[in-house]
């Protein structure tokens, strides 16, 4: 196929990434990086963001029409773009472009992030809606989704992979005891803190500057490494790190996260907050560690941190489990592929 590719589009976006895919899948991928439809000023961006309204959100518009008419693809794809007019999808469909809608987010979900206008409006007139959660079903449903479909997030090949080294023999080397790589959603703040404070446990934080804001002064000095990660940095800090924390984002509703994903593949210890969706894709105790609540995870973190050789069966067993069922990119696009390919007949 011939894909118009609509998205955010930089090194350290995993929209790039679902290009990649495609691309490997063999089909033919138009981008169109909606990063240069965003005002200079950080301050418009975050009213751009919030309201969806201005110079750029028409120019982006009109921009996804010319493209359209220019390439003439068969699907329009957009990945999180919010700020879609309803009246570009129509054309599109009378041009006989598919569309659909790549959405991580939830944008029904009770954290209530700004910048979902358009988009609402947008639900019924995409093709196609991929999703992350059962629940997402009946909310796009409920706004007239003509189709939906659920895939899981997922690792980059090129990017998460395993180390060559053996896993027991580095253990000695490895800078980071446990770690914690992300945003500081929900209490995450608090209860990193409470690991080091209240439990003495060896605790490194890498994520965005917001770390600063959620941390106290003096856990934030002693936690917070003062950078985000990306590529080839964020996998050598799997790799360095003894136990790799994957926490749900509770206020976005998340049955499973692609941290989990991503940890697994470069071949790390995983400790994961225990749900349905990582229940299944995993095997308790066998191919990743699962907590519920502070206490279990002090508990696990203190039966694994010392036992090198558990962490490194476990490890290599849930980076196999990756592999083999098909937790990457590629197995996952190819599944929305399939779909589209069902609705264009």
């Amino acid at each position: 196929m011939k894909i118009l590719y609509a998205a955010q589009l930089s090194e350290n976006d995993s929209a790039l990434y679902r290009l990649w895919a495609l691309q490997r899948l063999g089909h033919t991928v138009v981008p169109i990086n909606s990063y240069a439809f965003e005002p200079g000023s950080e301050f418009l961006r975050k009213v751009q963001h919030r309201v969806q309204v201005g110079p750029w959100v028409g120019r982006l518009n009109r921009e996804v029409l010319a493209m359209a008419e220019r390439e003439r693809p068969e699907v329009f794809w957009a990945d999180k773009l919010l700020g879609l007019q309803p009246s570009t999808l129509k054309q599109l469909r009378k041009m006989g472009v598919a569309s659909v809608s790549y959405m991580i987010d939830n944008a029904f979900g009770p954290r209530r992030d700004p910048g979902w206008r358009l988009y609402m409006r947008d639900i019924p007139h995409f093709d196609l809606h991929v999703v992350q959660r059962d629940s997402n079903f009946a909310d796009y449903k409920s706004r007239g989704a003509r189709d939906v479909i659920k895939v899981q997030t997922a690792y980059e090949p090129t990017v998460h992979f395993a180390d060559e080294a053996d896993y027991v023999e580095r253990d000695a080397a490895r800078t980071r005891g446990v770690s914690f790589i992300g945003s500081p959603y929900d209490d995450r703040a608090v209860f990193l803190t409470r690991l080091w404070r209240e439990c003495g446990l060896p605790v490194m934080i890498s994520g965005s500057g917001v770390w600063r804001e959620r941390l106290e002064s003096e856990a934030a000095a002693a936690l917070y490494t003062g950078m985000e990660l990306y590529g080839a940095a964020y996998r050598e800090a799997v790799w360095n790190s003894k136990i790799n924390l994957s926490f749900l984002t509770h206020s976005n509703q998340d049955e499973f996260v692609h941290k989990s994903f991503e940890i697994a593949a470069c071949g790390g210890f995983l400790l994961a907050e225990r749900s349905a969706g990582h229940l299944a894709r995993f095997k308790e105790d066998e191919e990743a560690v699962f907590f519920t609540g502070f206490e279990e995870c002090v508990e696990k973190i203190r039966r694994y941190l010392p036992d090198a050789e558990a962490r490194g069966r476990i490890a290599a067993a849930g980076g196999a489990r990756a592999v083999r069922d098909g937790y990457g990119n590629d197995a996952q696009m190819a599944k929305i592929v399939e779909r589209i390919a069902i609705l264009r007949g």
